[in-house]
């Protein structure tokens, strides 16, 4: 077969569906419509919420970052509409990665299923880094305060706290899928009651003239240092100044911020262990987003406006606790960093079951070692890949600063988001007799919208995160040229004689 054809070969939705039910892949289905949107709104509300409010407010957006919340809920929400039709019609473990197998062929599933990995392990290993900081936070002034020696990785020897709770949460997800539904429920019932708690108290003490103006006029940047790899990649292209605040400042705003909505795809990734797929997966996509992105906007117009704007220290990383701190309300500090150390272990949880299940439908399918694919014969989980997923990411979060990989994670969420949101258009053209339980409304307006808005905000990325993005993505390629390409399942059939269709 030449290099070309086997490139574009395609996974057949039959064939995917189909290969759910050989008993040693075989998952269990213990997920409902109540577990999928609970796991949306734990993944969610993360590390985002608590640190990016306050930054983005400060050198981006002022007041309207609220516009900003919106404009990457807005994103989110096109991509996810597309997401919930595909997940309902190819109920498959793997999310993008599997129907781009379906759409594009092997080589686009290959791409995107190394950008997923890309996405759930190092923002999982970053919020296990996040979780450390919040952790010690609580600790700090205590017998229990955890030495810098073993409390950071970029000013000690080891992150102890973060490669702790990657293992845990390991443990956690190896148990199954229902005993990691069940921990999630819980936390994300304590998360929501802080983020409530910060919204109903924080209204009380808001000021009208805090909101004023509430689009700051637009100034020149400072953050920039006029070279191609600091300076947004738009403004490299077309020759723009870089701006803070205005417009622009907003919708750059929207590309930072958007790091706080990554995770929602991890819902398409649990179709294959959902009871009734077609039904509930497109209920805890759209059910998960929309209640975050209106808490997300609510919080940002309390923080706000119980603070001026310039008063907000950007590198601030407790920017909740520091505004009430400037009403004299003290107490509340340690109520979010408790919650937010909580929190945290479920955002790392449910990353760590979007890498699971993205790389057991990659090594299902032949393009990583099938031995990785085993599950669990009593539990039902993948848990050779689960395993090593929790070692990786305990290694990462251990000993490598996370501190600058926020955008390199949202740039290869929105990658995944536009190849979704034009494979639903190709779907639609190349299987249009597919059963669709659920059907994205007005297909071609919100799969173009959604695509230019994503690429939009991919541009509004500086040049440092696309070097490291494409870096990445050429790793990839070179491990499908020498392992992929010809250990696929769909390789082997070619070789055998077998007919495999072309995308």
């Amino acid at each position: 077969m030449n290099l070309r054809a086997s490139l574009l070969r395609t996974k057949s939705v039959e064939q995917s569906i189909a290969e759910t039910d050989e008993p040693e892949h075989r998952l269990k289905r213990n997920l409902g419509a109540l577990d999928l949107t609970v796991f949306g709104v734990g993944v969610i509300i993360g590390a985002g919420i608590f640190v990016y409010t306050g930054s983005v407010a400060a050198t981006n957006s002022g007041p309207a970052i609220a516009i900003s919340f919106a404009i990457a809920g807005l994103a989110c929400a096109l991509a996810a509409l597309c997401y919930a039709e595909f997940a309902s019609t190819v109920p498959v473990a793997g999310s993008a990665y599997t129907f781009s197998y379906a759409t594009f062929g092997e080589l686009i599933a290959w791409i995107i299923g190394w950008d997923l990995m890309l996405e759930f392990t190092v923002g999982a290993a970053a919020l296990s880094a996040g979780f450390s900081g919040y952790l010690q936070n609580v600790l700090d002034g205590t017998a229990l305060e955890i030495p810098t020696a073993i409390g950071s990785a970029s000013e000690g020897l080891v992150n102890l706290p973060a490669v702790l709770i990657a293992l845990a949460v390991a443990g956690v997800l190896v148990g199954g899928i229902k005993l990691s539904s069940r921990v999630n429920q819980v936390v994300v019932a304590i998360k929501l009651a802080v983020v409530g708690l910060v919204i109903v108290l924080g209204v009380t003490y808001i000021k009208a003239s805090n909101y004023t103006p509430f689009i700051p006029e637009s100034v020149p940047s400072d953050g920039a240092d006029g070279t191609f790899w600091k300076t947004p990649l738009i403004s490299s292209l077309f020759g723009w100044e870089p701006a803070t605040y205005g417009i622009a400042g907003v919708i750059a705003g929207a590309s930072i911020v958007f790091f706080a909505f990554i995770g929602f795809d991890v819902v398409a990734t649990t179709a294959e262990e959902t009871r009734d797929p077609q039904r509930n997966v497109p209920i805890g996509i759209l059910g998960s987003l929309a209640i975050v992105t209106l808490l997300y906007i609510a919080v940002s117009l309390v923080i706000t406006g119980m603070q001026h704007y310039t008063d907000i220290d950007p590198d601030d990383a407790a920017p909740l606790a520091t505004a009430f701190d400037s009403v004299g309300i003290t107490w509340i500090a340690d109520v979010i960093a408790i919650g937010a150390t909580i929190g945290l272990t479920v955002v790392v949880l449910i990353l760590m079951l979007g890498q699971t299940r993205v790389t057991f439908a990659m090594a299902r399918d032949g393009l990583l070692p099938e031995p990785l694919a085993k599950v669990h014969p009593k539990y039902g989980t993948p848990y050779r890949v689960t395993a090593i997923t929790g070692v990786g990411v305990a290694l990462l979060a251990g000993f490598v600063d996370f501190a600058t990989l926020g955008d390199l994670v949202s740039i290869g969420t929105l990658f995944a988001f536009v190849l979704v949101s034009v494979g639903v258009l190709v779907l639609r053209r190349t299987r249009p007799d597919l059963p669709r339980a659920f059907r994205t409304p007005a297909v071609g307006l919100v799969a173009s919208l959604s695509v230019l808005l994503c690429v939009y905000l991919m541009l509004n990325l500086i040049g440092e995160t696309w070097l490291r993005f494409l870096v990445w993505m050429a790793i990839g390629i070179v491990v499908y040229a020498v392992y992929g390409r010809t250990h696929s399942r769909l390789a082997r059939r070619a070789s055998e004689g077998e007919t495999v269709t072309f995308g």
